[in-house]
């Protein structure tokens, strides 16, 4: 009797290697039968442009208040849907998902509303603005972020302010120049600069990339040569031109 040792050798091995996938996949999706507790908790902030108002420490004590959170917990009683669900109404929570690892791990990734510009009105109210629009509440932390006064209601709040601040936030030179915006009664924008003894007005609130880039190049070319504190007010607020007022104290 002839035996093909070569075929015979190759469906031994599909059998093999089956067998070991086959193994491999059951023992993968078959938690380990000495984890039953959570070993550890590992919190995840997304990170962004400027600093948001959470931290590792205040999510566990969150959880904590609810008798939830999981560290030493049986993972059989740890729910992440509810995690998440108490996390989420934190007013400074956008999104939050949690889940359990085989090896007794419970992951928490949190992601934060990021502050834009704090508001402080003249109508008292103080609050803050994130990327969307929203308010966000005072908050007892501090964040450096430029602080805008004046005359400010929610509608222009969240159509406009959340739009001109979210330019500056994302401009690196502005993030680092501009310290306040004042909006006068008819809505137009002065801004007070870090460096420099002047008052910039934008005018309307558009075409504010325009007039800050046409800005920008008076400050790089124009102050960097004259002096800084030369002028006390500067106007941006015409396409191609730009008028200054002496400061009266330099000469």
């Amino acid at each position: 009797m002839y035996i093909d040792w070569k075929k015979t050798l190759i469906v031994v091995c599909d059998i093999v290697v089956a067998t070991y996938l086959l193994l491999a996949v059951t023992s993968f999706n078959k938690p380990d039968a000495k984890v039953s507790h959570c070993k550890e908790v590992k919190i995840d902030i997304e990170q962004n442009i400027v600093d948001g108002f959470m931290t590792a420490d205040e999510i566990k004590q969150a959880l904590n208040k609810e008798h939830i959170y999981p560290l030493k917990q049986p993972l059989s009683d740890i729910s992440p849907r509810k995690i998440e669900e108490t996390l989420q109404k934190n007013p400074f929570v956008e999104k939050a998902e949690a889940y359990k690892t085989q090896s007794g791990n419970v992951c928490i990734q949190v992601k934060q509303r990021i502050p834009v510009v704090r508001v402080m009105a003249d109508n008292g109210e103080n609050y803050y603005l994130d990327t969307h629009g929203n308010m966000m509440p005072e908050s007892r932390y501090v964040t450096d972020l430029i602080i805008a006064t004046g005359s400010i209601n929610s509608k222009y709040a969240k159509n406009t302010l959340t739009r001109v601040a979210s330019h500056i936030l994302y401009d690196q030179f502005w993030r680092n120049q501009i310290v306040q915006m004042n909006i006068l009664e008819d809505g137009s924008i002065e801004i007070v600069p870090r460096v420099g003894e002047h008052i910039a007005y934008l005018g309307a609130p558009v075409d504010i990339e325009k007039k800050l880039d046409r800005l920008r190049k008076f400050y790089i070319y124009g102050l960097n040569q004259v002096g800084w504190n030369k002028y006390n007010y500067i106007s941006v607020e015409f396409n191609n031109q730009i008028i200054c007022k002496k400061n009266k104290r330099k000469k």
